[in-house]
């Protein structure tokens, strides 16, 4: 089968920081470790394991900063590579073991693409504290080996994710394998651009219900203009908050995308940002050196769905005292950031990541459940977010249209990995 691999090497490494900056050719193209391979199709790994043919993946911010070498390289450990890369998967099921029960050769499915002990092949009474408590994002045992046995050559590589495994081949390919546990089926009504998000949707849906933000009185503040950022207003809409919601984005048609889904007021960063701010009651002071900075008013909640030094500053700098700033980008080592606020202000801290069990509805769902249960309520609320698909042969342009999305208006690409 075709595939889009990427291998994380030192000469790599040394290329896309330095040759990177003049083209990005040793990021993304022929120079670089990342290519169009010829790999053997996955065959079913045991009797609770299901065989996929990729519709549709996601390109990923997180995607971008791995291959760019960009990311920090704290979670390099729980990785492992070469790796067919895609962690945001639409497919149709081929094969199903005997020990699947609840999808079907045909049926449509979205992929948790992040490994719980069971699927690592540990037994039960050897399953970390993470995953008993049905937060497998944080699996405990995401840097070991899996045991001995299976078709494994000593046991399942070391990896958190399918899509950054070497023995598990992501969704930029034609096919793979996924544990029961992962594989969710689609509900009929929803169409393949909205069934695709189901990934980037279910971070928002866990991080609101996971933070109390339903709980909130609000105003809220969601900065970020990519596919968490949308999904964040999403899930507090479909999910039932009721307060003020403010969205941060830089571009008129994200701004647009954002009040499609909920948010009471869309405000540029800057100067725009800060009008709001002074709406809700906060007052402006100059310290002698610095930024101005802000007391009474300010937003009780604040999600960052960037992830940068500059996101993180101005969520610390426009949160309420006592309030909440919730990290759901993925950031990384970042240099001066001041912290002054987290204790001034008192402030709660908080990063997300992943899916998991959730209590929703009187019980307990997976957050994928719950993300489909809400995509079908109203598929057509989330149609735009897919602007761009490329079939996958033309990953690089593809590549370049979702970290250039300033010049190409992206919001979320796509690959086909069946597609011409």
């Amino acid at each position: 089968m075709k595939a889009v691999e990427f291998n994380v090497t030192i000469p790599g490494y040394l290329l896309a920081r330095s040759m990177g900056r003049l083209s990005d050719a040793f990021v993304y193209g022929r120079p670089s470790r990342l290519g169009l391979v010829d790999r053997a199709p996955p065959a079913l790994p045991g009797d609770d394991w299901v065989r996929i043919e990729i519709l549709l993946c996601g390109i990923c911010g997180s995607d971008l900063g791995n291959v760019a070498y960009r990311s920090s390289p704290a979670m390099e450990p729980f990785g492992s590579f070469p790796a067919v890369l895609g962690h945001e998967i639409l497919g149709r099921v081929v094969e199903a073991g005997p020990g699947v029960t609840h999808v079907k050769a045909g049926d449509r499915v979205v992929v948790d693409p992040m490994l719980h002990c069971e699927a690592r092949g540990w037994g039960v009474d050897s399953w970390c504290r993470s995953c008993v408590g049905g937060t497998h994002a944080t699996c405990e045992l995401a840097g070991e080996r899996g045991p001995d046995g299976g078709p494994w050559d000593g046991g399942l590589s070391p990896g958190s994710t399918i899509g950054y495994h070497k023995d598990l081949p992501g969704g930029w390919g034609e096919q793979m394998v996924a544990h029961r546990r992962q594989v969710f089926a689609v509900p009929k009504g929803v169409p393949d651009r909205v069934a695709v998000l189901a990934e980037p949707l279910s971070i928002g849906v866990h991080g609101v219900l996971r933070s109390g933000a339903l709980r909130a009185r609000g105003p809220v503040l969601v900065i970020g203009s990519g596919a968490i950022a949308f999904g964040t207003i999403w899930a507090l809409r479909t999910l039932g908050y009721t307060g003020r919601v403010v969205a941060q984005m830089k571009r008129a048609h994200e701004a647009a995308l954002a009040a499609a889904l909920g948010a009471d007021e869309t405000v540029a960063p800057g100067a725009e940002a800060r009008k709001v701010l002074i709406g809700t009651g906060a007052r402006a002071y100059i310290p002698v050196v610095g930024e101005e900075v802000y007391a009474g008013g300010g937003f009780e909640v604040v999600f960052d769905c960037v992830g940068s030094q500059g996101s993180m500053s101005q969520a610390l700098r426009y949160t309420s005292p006592r309030g909440r700033v919730l990290l759901l980008g993925c950031a990384g080592e970042m240099r001066k950031l001041d912290l002054t606020f987290v204790w001034a202000r008192e402030l709660q801290v908080q990063g997300h990541v992943g899916y998991g069990a959730e209590e929703w509805g009187g019980g307990g769902l997976h957050t994928f459940a719950i993300t489909l249960q809400r995509m079908a309520a109203d598929p057509r609320a989330l149609g735009d977010l897919v602007t761009h698909v490329f079939p996958l042969k033309q990953y690089r342009d593809a590549l370049r249209a979702a970290d250039d999305h300033r010049r190409s208006g992206a919001v979320k690409v796509a690959l086909r990995p069946g597609g011409d």
